[in-house]
């Protein structure tokens, strides 16, 4: 699994997802002790497993919630936040995947509801549920990483309603069992938005609602 960590982020990159040092990816086992995430800064086209930070999920003595402990020396991605949400809780072996995949940030920049477009093409709405599109934040902030796990549906018990949810101005995150898997649904959705993109028909613009 580790391995596909390094698999995929070069296959990103190969398709213009990402620049040489953007994009993670996260992974945690089920029931697992530690979290797995893709360090700052390095350059992904060369992660290979013995690159992968490795952090141990411990229980705050104060807040008594469970938290990715960052020791010395470590340096997990900056947007260690927005994977930790969607990690916390999970009973099953999950990966986040957050790239920029060009068409679906294109996409979401010519005003598209990701969401009422994707139900429009059964080659996606099939197999991806897509969330609604999170609003124009900081990258690395908290408030990122929050409203990315609401808008991907979050639930107490660590369940996601949604697979997908683009970021506005920013990129994208997925949310599957293994890494290739997340994969699979950002090239669907990318793939989606490109067509839409070429065919110069912007239909449902993002926060407007259809007048019929």
């Amino acid at each position: 699994m580790l391995t596909a960590i390094g698999d995929v982020m070069r296959r990103v990159y190969e398709r213009g997802w990402i620049t040489t040092r953007d994009g993670n990816i996260s992974m945690r086992k089920r029931a697992g002790k530690y979290l797995y995430i893709t360090p700052s800064g390095w350059r992904k086209t060369i992660v290979h497993p013995e690159h992968i930070v490795r952090l141990e999920v411990l229980t705050d003595p104060v807040t008594g919630q469970l938290v990715p402990k960052v020791r010395d020396g470590q340096q997990p991605s900056g947007e260690l936040w927005m994977h930790w949400n969607l990690q916390r809780d999970t009973k099953k072996t999950r990966t986040v995947v957050h790239v920029h995949a060009t068409h679906i940030v294109a996409a979401i920049y010519a005003g598209i509801d990701l969401q009422a477009m994707s139900a429009e093409f059964p080659e996606i709405s099939r197999y991806t549920r897509v969330g609604r599109t999170v609003p124009a934040l900081p990258a690395l902030s908290r408030d990122l990483a929050d409203v990315t796990a609401e808008c991907l549906g979050l639930k107490k018990d660590g369940t996601l309603e949604f697979d997908i949810v683009g970021q506005m101005n920013h990129g994208v995150c997925a949310v599957a069992t293994d890494p290739w898997a997340a994969y699979e649904h950002i090239e669907r959705l990318d793939h989606i938005c490109e067509i839409v993109l070429k065919s110069g028909v912007v239909s449902k613009p993002l926060g407007k609602q259809s007048s019929q």
